[in-house]
């Protein structure tokens, strides 16, 4: 009877974790890997069909047609003809920072009081088990930047891989960016049931009264680093030094024109290396964008035009205009509905409207790379790069053919199962497709 029970407790054990999500971190691979028989996007435009890729503790080799694979210890994995691609980057976004925004404060920490804050870090909030890195894990994407939220100046973000114990772990480049969020120039929207103000609000000078405190700041911080020796450390002040020695980036979260004509003043000002976050109005500054060096995120590609007067489609053309300007720009997904899931499906809308499909991924892997400062070790597969990539049975920017069968990430082969695909297999089995 013992035994019968014992039996019993193991078989439970077992369903009871394949019931779970697979939370645990892939296990490093030493040695020779080999992929072949693949048709390999390699990110910067290129497509080699029937390639092999030879991959060596975690690092891209090469990539070919007439490469030997060496007899001995070493692992090949047949890619059928399947198709290869970069993993993908979420340039965006408050994945481990936010897990239920509906009310569970606890589970939330993506926000600090008060309104400058360049010193807050968003990495020591990110948690590397949250539920929703397996779901992206299966859409393609295995990076995704880390971004604070709220204030003029929310703090700096990090980029993280998405295969890790914890944020240690996780990071990939750390700290390398600071976000300032600039005022609206623009009247908000109002109902047709919501009263008519009494006198009308200076809206613009308001802006600007902000804009001049954020430029204030700046220059005060300027002349903090200039000085040797100080008589107290402050945080704040220390925290953007980053970005006038060039080792930061400032994220200008933007929309509106003249937003990013405050932007362009900063760049000019302060010789900040500067991206336009958010961009819905990019397409009409992009010479000036392109003059002063200004890289865009596209945040919300599968949405309605930001004004009244231009066109239905304006944010499907809105890529390939940019493209057309040679701004480097690339996309994200920031809709909270589907949290991140659809990027390579934005990317795939601006395929059929205007860029071709190379471009598209780019804008979704090396592009974003660039922006982000990693390219010099992902984004693409070339040599000397890490072994960030999927396997396809389809065209990864179709949402009918895209199905990820193999993720890796550094060279480790990472499971893709998920609370989605476990609910799959449990209503597949209960009505008997399975």
């Amino acid at each position: 009877m013992k035994k019968i029970y014992f039996l019993l407790a193991v078989l439970s054990s077992a369903l009871f974790a394949q019931a779970q999500d697979d939370v645990y971190p892939a296990k490093e691979y030493k040695g020779l890997l080999f992929i072949t028989n693949a048709t390999v996007h390699v990110g910067n435009g290129q497509v080699t069909d029937n390639a092999t890729i030879e991959i060596n503790n975690g690092k891209i080799v090469r990539v070919g047609t007439d490469i030997a694979i060496p007899q001995g210890d070493v692992k090949v994995l047949d890619a059928g003809g399947r198709q290869v691609y970069p993993g993908l980057i979420l340039p965006q976004s408050d994945l481990g920072l936010k897990e239920i925004s509906g009310g569970v404060r606890g589970s939330n920490d993506y926000r600090e009081l008060g309104d400058l804050n360049p010193n807050i870090r968003s990495i020591v909030a990110y948690n590397a088990a949250s539920s929703m890195i397996n779901v992206l894990k299966a859409n393609g994407i295995l990076l995704a930047g880390i971004v604070p939220q709220g204030g003029t100046i929310s703090g700096s973000s990090s980029v993280v891989q998405l295969d890790a114990w914890n944020w240690e772990d996780a990071a990939y480049a750390t700290d390398n960016s600071i976000h300032i969020n600039l005022p609206s120039f623009a009247a908000p929207r109002r109902s047709a049931a919501a009263p008519t103000p009494t006198k009308p609000e200076d809206i613009a000078g308001r802006a600007l009264a902000k804009v001049e405190d954020i430029k204030a700041f700046f220059r005060e911080a300027r002349a903090y680093l200039q000085e040797t020796t100080y008589t107290a450390t402050n945080l704040k002040l220390e925290a953007v030094k980053g970005l006038f020695d060039k080792s930061r980036k400032l994220f200008v979260h933007a929309g509106q024109v003249k937003q990013m004509l405050v932007a362009i003043d900063f760049v000019k000002e302060f010789g900040f290396e500067t991206v336009i976050v958010g961009g819905a109005e990019s397409w009409q500054v992009a010479p000036l964008l392109k003059e002063n060096n200004i890289a865009v995120i596209l945040n919300a590609e599968h949405n309605l035009p930001s004004t009244e007067d231009a066109d239905f489609d304006q944010p499907f053309k809105t890529p390939a205009m940019l493209q057309k300007a040679g701004v480097l720009f690339a996309l994200n997904d920031d809709a909270g509905v589907t949290r991140y899931r659809n990027l390579a499906f934005n990317a795939g809308t601006a395929a059929a409207f205007g860029l071709t499909k190379e471009e598209a991924l780019s804008a979704i892997t090396l592009n974003a790379a660039k922006i982000l400062g990693i390219a010099g070790k992902t984004g693409s597969i070339e040599a000397g790069k890490d072994a960030n990539m999927v396997i396809c049975e389809g065209d990864i920017l179709d949402m009918r053919t895209s199905i990820i069968t193999h993720a890796f990430i550094q060279g480790r082969e990472v499971n893709l199962a998920s609370k989605q695909t476990q609910l799959y297999e449990r209503y597949m089995r209960k009505y008997g497709f399975k």
